[in-house]
């Protein structure tokens, strides 16, 4: 079942046998790089994680542990074990990252799953009348279907217990009403301080890393945001200046990369310069707009193009990967899957990219045509409920389908979503 999704995870395997329960890991490391294989344990072996996704508040949820923790690891995923052992059912609430994860509890014989509040990794959870009793759950539908004959995509936003065999939500904002219409002003430096916040925590990284440039607002906007960090971070390590630089670990936050309290960024640049990636058919005008932009921002830019043809021939590949055959995913999928693939070919394992943003604030040209502020508002919210079946299950599968993740600051939980859904009172509809 786990070597059907190796492509997600190239870089090791891992497993864990007790009781009745199996959990099996196929790791992309980014993070964490030399110590953080899964699946990990706490120090008795007692709690056994197995983690797909970024916990970009690690390093702060670390200093913050009520009682002292004996970290194995520098993985950002291992202080999801603590934090259960203090917060039980409530611990995705604390988390601000990407994810989908389960964890066995051994001493209690539990089996606790959860998924991040949009479902930016895919997972999917499922049954089989063959193993009564038995919950099978995956990042990807083609390890379950052999076994299984009922499956789902697991809801973002909600946690499994198997003490009670439910399935809860955890993930309740106020702005996830859609009949809650927001009335606050839009305060632009707000929203800028809010992304370039999201984009900040997704640098977190021990590898080499780039950026997704269509040419359009959304990823240049992201783009700008990394380089500006990145040059900053590039300063502070060549300052020797940077957390990530450290060889001692003793104390919490020392020798991790990630966010702090005071949002500061500590990463590891290991490319001389910010790589940005395009793709395209030959003379296409988004290609020609992602040059204008990599030059003014001066990223080292890759621009490539691709044929009908090379469309054609991938699609069978494509389909396989996203597990879908919604015609308008797979459409937006192709190139992405095939510039994926380019990029890590360049050594590159992390990219950032703009999804989210035209569902948040409500970019589409269909928008224009909203007959009131609260049918636009509802319309943003059923969009971005909607994205794990969408934007996100394309971002997810077409770039993990080389060994490369796809980060989107416009969906982050703490930052961007809350600030867009509360300051678009007064947004202007003809």
């Amino acid at each position: 079942m786990a070597k059907a999704v190796r492509h997600r995870g190239p870089d090791w395997s891992g497993n864990f046998v007790a009781n009745k329960t199996i959990l099996a890991h196929e790791r992309l490391s980014i993070v964490g790089v030399d110590s953080g294989a899964q699946p990990l344990t706490n120090e008795d072996g007692s709690l056994v994680l197995a983690v797909n996704g970024e916990i970009y508040n690690h390093r702060v949820l670390r200093k913050h542990l009520k009682k002292p923790y004996n970290f194995k690891t520098h993985s950002d995923c291992e202080v999801i074990i603590p934090i259960y052992i203090e917060h039980d059912l409530d611990t995705p609430k604390y988390l601000d990252g990407m994810f989908s994860w389960v964890l066995y509890d051994k001493n209690q014989d539990r089996t606790i799953a959860a998924r991040d509040p949009i479902g930016i990794t895919s997972f999917y959870q499922g049954w089989s009348t063959k193993t009564p009793g038995a919950v099978y759950f995956a990042s990807e539908l083609k390890c379950l279907h052999p076994v299984c004959d009922k499956i789902i995509s697991f809801p973002p936003g909600h946690i499994f217990d198997s003490k009670t065999n439910k399935t809860t939500r955890y993930f309740q904002p106020s702005w996830w009403d859609p009949t809650r219409v927001p009335s606050t002003p839009i305060d632009y430096k707000l929203l800028r301080t809010t992304l370039e916040s999201s984009v900040r925590k997704r640098l977190m990284a021990e590898v080499p890393f780039g950026v997704l440039l269509s040419g359009g607002l959304d990823s240049s906007l992201v783009a700008a945001i990394a380089q500006r960090e990145s040059l900053k971070s590039k300063r502070a390590q060549q300052n020797g200046h940077i957390a990530g630089s450290s060889s001692h670990a003793s104390q919490p936050g020392e020798g991790l990369v990630g966010i702090n309290d005071e949002n500061e960024l500590s990463t590891v640049t290991t490319l001389p310069e910010l790589n940005s990636f395009s793709i395209g058919l030959a003379n296409a005008p988004d290609t020609k707009a992602a040059l204008e932009v990599a030059k003014f921002l001066g990223t080292k830019h890759h621009d490539f193009t691709f044929t009908i043809e090379d469309g054609l021939n991938a699609l069978t590949d494509v389909i396989y990967h996203l597990e879908t055959y919604d015609v308008t995913t797979i459409r937006a999928s192709t190139p992405m899957f095939l510039l994926s693939r380019k990029i890590k070919a360049l050594g590159v394992k992390m990219v950032l990219s703009g999804e989210g943003s035209d569902e948040v604030f409500g970019g589409y040209l269909y928008f224009h045509n909203a007959p009131s502020k609260g049918a636009f508002h509802e319309e943003t919210i059923r969009r971005v409920k909607d994205l794990h079946l969408a934007d996100c299950l394309r971002a997810n599968k077409s770039t993990s389908a080389w060994g490369v993740e796809a980060r989107v600051p416009f969906l982050d939980k703490q930052a961007s979503l809350p600030e867009a859904f509360r300051l678009k009172g007064n947004v202007n509809l003809p």
